[in-house]
């Protein structure tokens, strides 16, 4: 990285249900206005701003961007899928690190609608296209929406390989609910135990059952990024920086390896990690405190062998040594997760930000992982993009 780039800023809402919050635009400004705020900065001092959605028309970034302020500032609409937020935020950071600006807004939002994801544009190709193909001949014709197909293959996958077990995804979902009682900006907050995840409705048998299964959700966050230089001039109190970014998407292993977990970006997970770890100086061990891309619980346990936090095929052992959690080796989102949090796509990737901004800062209140100096950031979307991001406190 060529210039030392911070955090100023962070905001978000609470995460609602679809049709009982705000419109997005206000979501959004709400959102904006917070971070702003935070970083004791007012619109006028941002010079680009990068507004990530999935589900919205054209220019929906300019809607809810005029609702700050009409500045006339550059405005990039970001759509990564579930890793739009990061997108956004990736390419703030790298407006500031090259020196196009000093001073840049990240923000995410997705109004949403109830039950799965779907496509909109039934009349253009399909960008699943491959994936669905890939998927179709390693599970057969399994009817069940996209992304549970997709994810839940991978875990099927891990219980083949490795022997795990359908309970261990229920820890999982167990130990987000735990976490998540403490984070008021959860949508759902009831500690479950690993048995009523099992006793859940089923949705795959043997594979998968709802709650395991993040919810669908709307909401916003944001955040302002700024060069140390800008930090200088303005007086600013910034205490978290991004040491390291990478962003990844597909190679050839996708499909070539003929590997659900690798066609749901296993690969792009890990590629992404090893770079931010290489730029960063520092290895997975480092990090104190993880928010990682639990969109099922299965993707939760796949991803700490991804990015490192131990061997493949050991992320059952990870687990049931509570080495996931507080007293543990890392804990893995503290925030509750997208599990018990919410996925507003569009939102995701900022929330996380949202999240370890304030770890890093000693300010997450009743959750707030002692002694944090290194935390780790991994936002991943089908069809593929993958970013992993190092904060460190400064």
């Amino acid at each position: 990285m060529s210039r030392k780039v911070l955090v100023a800023g962070v905001g978000m809402v609470p995460f609602t249900k679809p049709g009982t919050g705000d419109p997005y635009d206000v979501m959004a400004e709400v959102a904006g206005r917070m971070a702003l705020a935070d970083a004791g900065l007012v619109y006028n001092d941002v010079e680009q701003a990068y507004a990530g959605y999935v589900f919205g028309d054209s220019t929906s970034g300019q809607k809810a961007l005029y609702r700050l302020g009409m500045t006339g500032i550059p405005a990039f609409n970001v759509n990564n899928n579930c890793s739009t937020g990061s997108s956004a935020l990736f390419l703030a950071r790298q407006a500031v690190q090259s020196g196009a600006v000093d001073c840049a807004l990240a923000i995410g939002f997705e109004q949403m609608r109830p039950g799965a994801l779907g496509r909109v544009f039934e009349d253009k190709p399909d960008p699943f296209d491959r994936f669905n193909r890939e998927a179709e001949d390693l599970l057969g014709e399994v009817e069940l929406p996209h992304a549970i197909r997709m994810f839940g293959g991978a875990g099927a996958e891990h219980m083949r390989r490795y022997g795990t077990s359908l309970k261990t995804f229920a820890e999982v979902r167990a130990k987000a609910s735990r976490h998540a009682v403490h984070n008021p900006l959860a949508i759902f907050r009831q500690e479950v135990s690993a048995d009523q995840v099992l006793a859940a409705p089923v949705i795959w048998p043997g594979v998968m059952t709802r709650l395991m299964a993040c919810p669908p959700t709307c909401g916003a966050a944001a955040a302002i990024i700024v060069s140390a230089d800008f930090v200088r001039r303005r007086g600013l109190d910034a205490a978290v920086a991004i040491r390291a970014q990478a962003m990844t998407t597909d190679g050839p292993s996708t499909f070539e390896s003929h590997d659900m977990r690798r066609v749901v970006g296993y690969d792009m997970a890990r590629a992404a990690a090893h770079s931010a770890y290489e730029a960063a100086g520092i290895g997975p061990d480092d990090a104190d405190v993880v928010e990682l891309h639990d969109c099922f619980a299965q993707n939760e346990l796949i991803t700490y062998e991804a990015l490192g936090l131990c061997p493949e095929g050991e992320a059952e052992k990870f687990i049931a040594d509570g080495d996931n959690t507080y007293g543990g080796r890392v804990v893995t989102n503290p925030s509750g997760g997208l599990l018990s949090k919410g996925h507003p796509l569009g939102a995701t990737g900022l929330a996380q930000c949202f999240e370890l901004a304030n770890q890093l800062r000693g300010q997450a209140g009743a959750r707030q992982v002692e002694g944090v100096r290194l935390a780790l950031q991994h936002n991943l979307g089908l069809g593929g993009a993958c970013v992993v991001t190092v904060y460190e406190r400064v």
